[in-house]
């Protein structure tokens, strides 16, 4: 023992000067910490991954009990969040009242919660909801508000909403920055909204993905996407400005719009901005690792954006971990969010000092594994592998588990079909606990000790944890993933 308590001196020592230098850096950066697992890592040792790499800023989703009772005493800046599900609740005032009892007044003690805003929603106005939060989001904004400024937080805790960038555009007939506006069918409530977050000192807090519009339009130039200026993007010359990066020139639209309505000095907050690594052939560890690198130095250097020079920009990462159980209507990339993967481990370098010296984050300390077994196709079987059965099974066990890194262009995406078959009994396998009945696939499975994995294909085992993928996320895996194994086997 003794000789070993100098290196738990030293180890120790380290930690502390790695959170003091980087806490320096990250004064505007936050990050999301979504909970969406089908086995998530302890609220605890979340909690310790945020400490550890010096976020002092995070968004949640929601205000679960467990994630605040992990958060209480660290003293990092949280906004929590009513869900879209509760608007309607809320917008009737005695239960805004409620709520703000039981979710922030509850944690104002010393040594709880440090809350700083109330996220009312997450992308109401999205243009997919189809109007269904149109008449409900600003109501239940300004009685959150209201209830908080009664129950005496109002001075310390802001109602904000985060919005999708999808709430502004430029026209067609002149697709710059400068002619920004609100969409037309939800102007009115946003002017209001503004209005009233111009009153009430709170920002506009708004998700901004330049990966998005690289995904959804072919003849989107890939390095317009990111701030190093390299690449033959051509830039977009708006009058006397011109914007090297997409991310620049979305923001500058969302000022524009602000300007129209009357409100072009309201603060704007980032809710939500990242690059994901998987489900995707541009959802890659390189080009996230250039994506942050870019906007962390942006961050850094106190840039802004040419209608807000040297703006400081509060900026919250999406997102911390891997989900396993989000819903993929949106892309396979949806569940490849995190700068750590679903276990903690970091996938790049990130300069969160700000000191141009990008190192490896903290990896999360005290994970618990299942045991070291993978479910994978029987060889006994293999001779079988053209036959329904195996189409049958890999279906069904896509449809319950995470099987989007075996796409086109994803990491596992150059399998065979019984390297396909493989990777979806071991994902179900793992998912359910490792019982032994999620290992049979009608006899086409087998339990092997020996690590599975092929190449840069990871074959993961599992967390000691509870849970299970939200329903409406199994029921969308099975649409997209079904016919993709059909058509790789």
């Amino acid at each position: 023992m003794a000789a070993t308590a100098p290196r738990v001196l030293l180890a120790s020592w380290f930690a502390v000067a790695a959170v003091t230098a980087l806490a320096a850096g990250v004064d505007a950066l936050g990050v999301n910490w979504g909970t969406m697992s089908t086995r998530g890592l302890p609220p605890k040792v979340m909690a310790r991954l945020l400490t550890d790499n010096g976020f002092r800023k995070v968004k949640i989703f929601d205000a679960d009990e467990r994630t605040m009772k992990a958060l209480a005493g660290t003293g990092i800046e949280t906004m929590v969040a009513v869900p879209n599900d509760m608007l309607a609740a809320v917008a009737d005032y005695d239960r805004a009242r409620q709520w703000v009892k039981d979710n922030v007044t509850k944690y104002a003690f010393d040594g709880g919660v440090n809350i700083k805003f109330v996220a009312v929603g997450n992308e109401p106005f999205l243009k997919a909801y189809n109007g269904s939060f149109d008449h409900v989001t600003v109501p239940a904004l300004k009685n959150i508000q209201r209830a908080l400024d009664e129950a005496g937080h109002g001075a310390a805790v802001k109602a904000t909403v985060p919005v999708n960038a999808d709430v502004y555009d430029s026209p067609a007939s002149d697709p710059v920055p400068s002619a920004g506006r609100f969409r037309g069918d939800v102007a009115g409530l946003m002017t209001d909204m503004v209005r009233f977050l111009n009153r009430s000192g709170a920002p506009l807090t708004v998700n901004i993905y330049p990966f998005l519009s690289l995904y959804g339009n072919a003849d989107f130039p890939l390095d317009y996407a990111f701030f190093d200026g390299g690449g033959a993007a051509k830039p977009v010359v708006d009058g006397r400005v011109t914007y090297t990066n997409v991310f620049d020139a979305n923001f500058d639209t969302l000022v524009s719009a602000l300007r129209r309505v009357g409100f072009g000095r309201l603060p704007v907050m980032i809710g939500e901005v990242g690059w994901p690594t998987d489900g995707d052939r541009h959802a890659t560890a390189a080009l996230a690792e250039r994506f942050y690198a870019g906007l962390l130095k942006r961050l850094a250097a106190r840039r802004g954006t040419p209608l807000r020079p040297g703006a400081r920009i509060e900026v919250y990462l999406f997102g911390l971990i891997d989900e396993d159980a989000k819903s993929v209507a949106p892309g396979n990339f949806e569940r490849h969010w995190g700068i750590f993967t679903f276990d903690g481990r970091p996938k790049f370098p990130l300069d969160l000092r700000g000191d141009g010296r990008p190192t490896m984050p903290v990896p999360a300390r005290g994970v618990e594994y299942l045991p070291r077994r993978w479910c994978v196709l029987n060889p006994i079987s293999a001779g079988d592998a053209m036959d329904s059965r195996l189409a049958d099974n890999v279906g069904y066990a896509c449809s319950r588990a995470d099987c989007t890194a075996l796409g086109y262009g994803c990491s596992c995406g150059a399998l065979d079909a019984r390297g396909n078959a493989s990777y979806a009994f071991n994902a179900y396998y793992q998912a359910q606990g490792q019982v032994e009945s999620a290992c049979d696939f009608q006899g086409l499975a087998v339990v092997v000790d020996e690590d599975a994995s092929q190449g840069a294909c990871n074959f993961s085992v599992q967390l000691v944890g509870s849970g299970a993928p939200v329903a409406a996320a199994v029921t969308t895996v099975a649409a997209v993933l079904v016919p993709l194994f059909l058509v790789l086997l």
